[in-house]
């Protein structure tokens, strides 16, 4: 009787072996998790707050109560801490917000009393009420100063026309000339303007109001464009140049650029007979370091 023993497999060749050994690794069945790894896994839904609670927002931390959460029904807040989604903790076991919570207690006071924020950082509290999505905060918020006042700027701006495309060709132009020569700062010639024609000591006996009425082929004769590299106008409201001057500066710093300004004469454009264009030239200065 032939008896086959375990030694019969092991001459095979060695490349044999080595075959037998990558199938096998090949074969492998998945490793069966781990109890850290099982305890990493999500909770299922719905998913249980305590009445008080702890949180963690962009490493700054909050206490409140849920029903605060909760206060308003149509926000992020009151959908992330309903219970229908998932809100990880951290090592100590509070719920975190991957979100910068520098104003977040400014949110919380809203929510608890009502309460609103001083002036200097309502801008920075009304970003923050709209990624929460809490609509009665920036109701509010829109109410006070600075942003009232802000609503009633951009009813003056909604009146220029191109205003949003002249500031970032300002900065385009300036941009372009500092880097062409090599410069600190870089200068531009900027018109603005109220009227479509001023009003020029020769026109004053003729037209009593802003709105100069003539024909069609009279008022072509009028028209041209100033040897400027941007122009800012006409538009009726009773808001001058200097309104518009202050809103040009406020936006651009607003975006971290330093611009001064300084009127350099009018256009001063011979138009027809004894009219001369009369609109104010302004040059602005964009130092960018």
């Amino acid at each position: 009787m032939v008896v086959v023993t375990g030694q019969s497999k092991a001459s095979a060749t060695p490349d044999d072996a080595m075959s037998s050994s990558d199938a096998e690794d090949d074969f492998q069945e998945p490793a069966t998790p781990t109890a850290t790894q099982a305890g990493q896994a999500l909770p299922l839904l719905p998913q249980q707050f305590p009445e008080v609670v702890p949180l963690n927002v962009g490493g700054m931390f909050f206490t409140t109560r849920l029903s605060t959460l909760r206060r308003y029904e149509d926000t992020m807040l009151a959908a992330m801490f309903s219970g229908r989604h998932y809100i990880p903790t951290d090592a100590e076991g509070r719920y975190f917000i991957d979100r910068d919570g520098t104003y977040f207690g400014d949110i919380l006071n809203f929510l608890r009393s009502g309460d609103l924020p001083p002036r200097e950082r309502v801008r920075s509290v009304y970003k923050e009420a709209q990624y929460y999505s809490i609509g009665p905060l920036l109701d509010n918020l829109e109410d006070i100063q600075p942003l009232k006042g802000e609503k009633v700027r951009q009813a003056f701006l909604g009146l220029m026309p191109y205003y949003k495309d002249h500031l970032e060709r300002i900065i385009e132009i300036a941009k372009l000339r500092a880097t062409q020569r090599k410069a600190r700062f870089a200068k531009l010639k900027v018109c603005v303007f109220k009227e479509e024609m001023p009003i020029t000591p020769y026109e004053c006996p003729h037209f009593n109001s802003l709105r100069f009425e003539r024909s069609e082929s009279e008022t072509k004769l009028f028209e041209h464009h100033c040897e400027v590299d941007v122009s800012f106008g006409p538009w009726e409201a009773v808001a001058d140049v200097y309104d518009l001057l202050h809103c040009i500066v406020t936006d651009l710093s607003a975006r971290g650029i330093t611009v001064d300004h300084q009127c350099i004469g009018v256009c001063d454009k011979h138009l027809i007979n004894h009219y001369y264009c009369k609109r104010p030239i302004y040059e602005f200065k964009i130092t960018w370091w």
